[in-house]
């Protein structure tokens, strides 16, 4: 009865600890991919650009179209704006006074007065019974005159004044609003470039996104085969533990029966500490990749994915590739970018020549101020529409144009030659690539040969070691050797797939 009550406590441990990791969501190598591409910053960064791009092209191609701008402008100033000067005011304030004052003086310098006198003196001699009548007619005509004069001198002061008071502006509040419209007609080709430039921005806005992309993929397999390989090596590792473990207990008990020695424990011994060293540093390493694999992925870094393929199951498929670089010629978005590259320091030389080329604009628009400027500085908003076009020819710059041209073809060639230098690194790659698929080819079935024989020859190690016709020493030789040869293996699967994965990536696929 307690040795079953023992055996269902044990059970219960086990469905414990198995259920979480049965429960434990099984990643393949393509939903590593897909979650990468959804969460990695790096990706994110890359389709922002893009993005930006996009939006620069849209605000590139608005420099065809018109635009219309609103000012509105309030200034005070301390001083107003005359158009008279202090002296001009007081002359026009005193128009009546001066005119008058000089009418009379111009009478006076004359004679005229005199000249009268003396004629109304003479007829009064000839004429004694007019001498009142005349005399009296003289006085009227002499304090008429002086009111003609007053009334004179004061209207002409008084229109003086308004003279002076109708050209004051009263410009210390002076208030403008503005309607203006632009249509460019002839910019020297800058427009067009301009325009173009950002088409290329996102292509190669596109290209970068493309690259990092296949960057990640390439980043993704990597980590994901890195743990696929620790997994099935720590498994090899626990077995080879164990099977020590095992000799190690054969050992204790030949030693018993006399037919082994203290040294062939101690070495048994020395070679079951070096496997539990091995296996810690796998445990160690897989942690690490696991890691990196989750923060690949976008998933927390404590997180303990099971992967599809960590039982290396799926035999893989050796194929011989001929390093053909047409395809990358292509492809390859790192060439892709570098064409889109020239091609826009090629429209970056004639923005450069279009800043010397003559320019015409066509304008209209709408002017308002306050004061008035078409009423006599009115103090009320006027305004008045307005057309023209605007006309600029860049006469002389001492040679600044074509040097900068220059500058920008210069540029233009060292795009170029970049280009050439880069295409001929990206043959150089698909070719040492293809070798090393090729070489992984290799190497498998070579492994996998020499696992056969290694098995057989652990076989017959086991056999004789039983039989006691074979040393400690050779049993273990030979158990190294059949871990050196699943290691070998292990490591020639997961290359065949790495190098195929680079060989994909230099394809440009």
């Amino acid at each position: 009865m307690k040795k079953l009550k023992n055996k269902t406590l044990l059970l219960a441990l086990a469905m414990l600890f198995v259920a979480p990791a049965s429960a434990q969501q099984v990643l393949t190598l393509d939903e590593c991919r897909s979650m990468a591409l959804r969460h990695n910053k790096s990706m994110q960064m890359a389709s922002v650009s893009r993005d930006k791009a996009t939006f620069e092209r849209k605000a590139a191609q608005s420099n065809y179209l018109p635009k219309v701008d609103f000012i509105g402008t309030y200034q005070f100033t301390s001083q107003k704006v005359s158009l008279l000067s202090d002296d001009q005011k007081e002359n026009l304030g005193s128009l009546g006074t001066q005119v008058v004052g000089g009418v009379q003086q111009s009478v006076t310098q004359s004679g005229l007065p005199q000249a009268a006198q003396q004629m109304a003196t003479q007829i009064i001699q000839a004429n004694r019974d007019l001498a009142p009548l005349i005399q009296q007619g003289m006085a009227v005509a002499d304090q008429y005159g002086k009111k003609f004069a007053a009334l004179a001198s004061q209207s002409l002061n008084t229109a003086g004044q308004k003279i002076v008071d109708a050209l004051d502006t009263d410009t210390r509040n002076l208030g403008i609003l503005s309607v203006m419209l632009t249509q460019p007609l002839y910019m020297g080709g800058k427009i067009r470039a301009y325009d173009k430039i950002t088409h290329y921005a996102e292509e190669l806005a596109g290209q970068k996104l493309r690259l990092e992309e296949q960057s990640l993929i390439l980043d993704v397999d990597k980590a994901y085969w890195q743990v696929v390989s620790l997994v099935n090596k720590r498994k090899l590792a626990v077995g080879y533990r164990d099977m020590l473990q095992k000799i190690d207990q054969d050992v204790e008990k030949m030693i018993r029966e006399g037919v082994a020695t203290k040294s062939n424990e101690l070495a048994v011994s020395v070679k079951l500490n070096e496997a539990e060293m091995t296996l810690m540093r796998i445990d160690d390493g897989l942690v690490l990749s696991r890691m990196l694999l989750a923060q690949t992925c976008g998933m927390p870094l404590d997180s303990v994915p099971q992967l599809a393929d960590e039982s290396l199951d799926v035999s893989v498929q050796p194929q011989q590739v001929d390093g053909e670089t047409s395809e990358a010629m292509a492809n390859r978005p790192e060439l892709q970018q570098l064409d889109l590259a020239t091609k826009m320091l090629r429209e970056k030389v004639k923005i450069e020549r279009s800043a010397f080329l003559p320019t015409a604009a066509l304008t209209g628009g709408y002017l308002a101020t306050y004061p008035s400027l078409s009423n006599g500085f009115e103090t009320r908003f006027r305004g008045m529409w307005n057309v023209g076009v605007s006309l600029k020819v860049p006469v002389w710059h001492w040679g600044e144009g074509t040097n900068k041209v220059k500058a920008a073809k210069a540029d233009v060639t060292l795009s170029a030659l970049r280009y050439d230098e880069v295409k001929e690194k990206i043959q150089l790659q698909v070719k040492q690539s293809a070798f090393a698929v090729n070489e992984a080819n290799r190497k498998l079935e070579l492994t996998t040969k020499n696992l056969e024989k290694a098995e057989e020859n652990l076989r017959v190690a086991r056999l004789g070691f039983t039989e006691g016709l074979v040393t400690t020493t050779d049993m273990l030789a030979a158990q190294t050797a059949w871990l050196s040869a699943q290691s070998d293996k292990i490591d020639a699967q997961i290359d065949i797939r790495l190098t195929q994965a680079a060989y994909e990536k230099a394809l440009g696929r």
